[in-house]
């Protein structure tokens, strides 16, 4: 408490309910929460998901198997890390100096091979119904929320800035049909995290939202709040409605954003380094990266970067190689992504925001196993593996363990229901906070269990 202010962290964790719903952590130790096991929770503040459309895959990157034949292994080599015994694919040299701030999961399943379904259940943590569905659409039974929007409804702070970001696009299929589970489905649409469409690489990078329109002055606006005051005033019984309230203090977000408060900075690019900007790289996505890093330094709870669309490129240059594989790795896939996501985890160390951030490195699935006639990796489900670092998450640590051929687990199975858990375990919130839908039912933040042996 500071003052006659609550901060989030003592409204976290001082057990305050949010419309009837039971938000606060099992367990408490001299005031800080922990878990049944004794692993202290509720570190980190913020969460920034590096999503890779398309699908990485394991055998290039968290899970190579240098003994395995060509057809398998594939054509890149391993190299040591900065953690005794793990290797990792040779096309991930920046990376590979950082893993002691990394914990690499290598058996994550959702059992599907469709980018939409299995996209859906990596942001929500619930299987699509039913799976394996390519092209499906936001609607009935597949309409759980996005993890931003659940980040945004447990977050009840309404600052100059969104709680919950996407940029620089929205997923869709074929680009035209947007995949399920990026919006607040069940929670409403006042809980969508902003969908920020943007290419901060440009030299005249704005946000035209942020923005009064040519025709409307300042003095016009303050004019007409002005006259939403007076007008605000001769309705009290309507205004004390909770819509209202909810309505009132997205308005005076809004307002903010428009008279560029603090938020009118953060998309300010230029403010960085020409050093800083070319650590992370000059693409749409790498400066995406480093934007989603200005974001929640100035206190966004979560920011999904989603892998920008390449002109001229196959697939639209995402990661869904089924055709020439090893030259799109090789030629810019992963060069692209090494350098942004060492740059964004060096960046937040130096800045000592490692700590209150945590970082996810993820994609809806992996790759198959074995390479097609068209020199490509196709989807695979089954067995792939992701990456955390940061808030709370143990650097050096590798959990679980696929086959021979990085096909299928052996040990350490972890669902996305898990990975849901473990994220909201590290913001504060136990896998069972209840949040409520549009008809006041309540669903859990998760179904699945804490990846402990990460934290």
């Amino acid at each position: 408490m500071h003052g006659n202010h609550l901060t989030r962290r003592d409204w976290l964790f001082g057990g305050t309910g949010l419309g009837g719903a039971a938000i606060g952590m099992r367990g408490l130790a001299a005031g800080q929460p922990v878990s049944s096991s004794g692993t202290v929770v509720g570190r980190a503040k913020s969460v920034i998901v590096m999503f890779l459309g398309g699908g990485p895959p394991q055998h290039e990157t968290w899970d190579p198997k240098p003994q395995a034949s060509e057809e398998v292994r594939g054509a890149f080599g391993t190299i040591a890390t900065k953690t005794p015994g793990l290797f990792v694919g040779e096309l991930m040299p920046r990376t590979a100096q950082l893993t002691d701030k990394i914990a690499v999961i290598r058996a994550m399943v959702t059992n599907d091979n469709a980018h939409s379904s299995s996209g859906y259940q990596m942001m929500t943590g619930v299987p699509h119904i039913p799976l394996n569905a390519e092209s499906a659409i936001s609607k009935p039974p597949n309409l759980a929320p996005h993890w931003g929007a659940m980040a945004k409804y447990v977050d009840q702070q309404f600052g100059a800035l969104p709680q919950a970001i996407t940029l620089p696009n929205r997923i869709a299929n074929m680009g035209v049909i947007p995949w399920p589970g990026q919006t607040a489905g069940v929670l409403g649409p006042q809980h969508d995290p902003w969908l920020l469409t943007c290419d901060p690489s440009d030299a005249d990078f704005k946000i035209p939202d942020l923005a009064l329109p040519k025709e409307i002055s300042e003095r016009r606006l303050e004019k007409r709040l002005a006259l939403l005051k007076q007008v605000n005033r001769r309705a009290v019984r309507v205004a004390n409605s909770s819509a209202v309230s909810r309505l009132n203090r997205q308005i005076k977000q809004a307002i903010g954003l428009l008279r560029r408060s603090k938020s009118g900075s953060v998309f300010d690019l230029s403010q960085e380094s020409d050093a800083t900007r070319d650590r992370y790289g000059r693409t749409r996505w790498a400066q995406s990266v480093l934007l989603a890093r200005r974001l929640v330094e100035a206190g966004v709870s979560l920011v999904q970067i989603n892998w920008a669309k390449v002109d001229k490129e196959p697939n639209g240059g995402s990661w869904d190689t089924h055709d020439r594989h090893n030259d799109l790795l090789k030629r810019f896939l992963m060069p692209w992504m090494d350098q942004a996501y060492s740059a964004l985890l060096t960046d937040l160390s130096d800045r000592g925001l490692l700590d209150e951030t945590l970082v996810l490195w993820v994609g809806e699935f992996g790759h198959t196993p074995k390479f097609n006639a068209r020199a490509g990796r196709d989807h695979w489900g089954h067995c792939f593996s992701i990456a955390l670092a940061g808030g709370g998450v143990q650097g050096g640590v590798v959990h679980g363990e696929s086959d021979n051929r990085a096909a299928y687990p052996i040990s350490g199975r972890v669902e996305p229901r898990d990975l849901m858990a473990t994220v909201f375990h590290c913001l504060g919130y136990s896998p069972d906070t209840e949040l409520h839908d549009t008809s006041g039912r309540p669903l859990p933040i998760s179904r699945g269990r804490v990846i402990e042996q990460v934290l």
